[in-house]
């Protein structure tokens, strides 16, 4: 494995960035490697934090961590992928085939809903040309509200952001979080 080229900050923290681990990571437990690089720069770390998008809205859980799971696996993000899957895909209700599709199945895979898949092809359409066609606009269009089409496209583009940091960075995998499934061997 390669050295992470940037190091974490070190407690203690600024009261700020204190203040939002405290409520992010359960007592005594070390904060993401991700948390900590931020944290070297307040403003950073709280402009960061405030972009996450993991709060109550337009869109459900389990829609909201599809779209971060596919933009990390399309990106190649095991880091971030590895941490969704462990903290928030039960809770999402996402199956073990459906956590493996995320990183190499088709948008149309069988163990997706016709509006899962729409999500996943809005995510390989924008990891490839960074815009939406209109037939698959039009369908998304007929199938979630302006304000989720709008939370997913600010989803997909944080969390590829967020793939641009852990990869460029190196940052080394959290030794809890899942691994990227390996592929089958024929």
């Amino acid at each position: 494995m390669t050295d992470p080229r940037i190091a974490p900050a070190s407690p203690p923290y600024s009261a700020k960035v204190q203040a939002k681990l405290d409520e992010l990571v359960p007592a005594g437990t070390t904060p993401l490697w991700l948390f900590r690089v931020l944290a070297r720069d307040e403003r950073l770390f709280e402009r960061s934090m405030a972009a996450g998008l993991l709060d109550r809205g337009h869109v459900s859980l389990r829609e909201r961590e599809i779209v971060i799971l596919r933009v990390c696996a399309n990106n190649r993000s095991e880091y971030e992928w590895g941490v969704h899957v462990t903290v928030f895909s039960a809770k999402a209700g996402l199956s073990a085939e459906q956590i493996a599709a995320t990183t190499a199945g088709s948008d149309s895979a069988a163990c997706w809903s016709p509006r899962e898949q729409l999500l996943l092809q809005l995510c390989d359409e924008l990891a490839l040309t960074t815009s939406a066609s209109e037939q698959l606009w039009g369908a998304l269009a007929e199938a979630y509200s302006a304000e989720a089409l709008l939370e997913f496209l600010l989803l997909i583009g944080y969390y590829r952001t967020i793939s641009t940091l852990t990869n460029t960075l190196h940052m080394p995998l959290e030794s809890w979080a899942a691994r990227f499934p390996l592929p089958a061997v024929s």
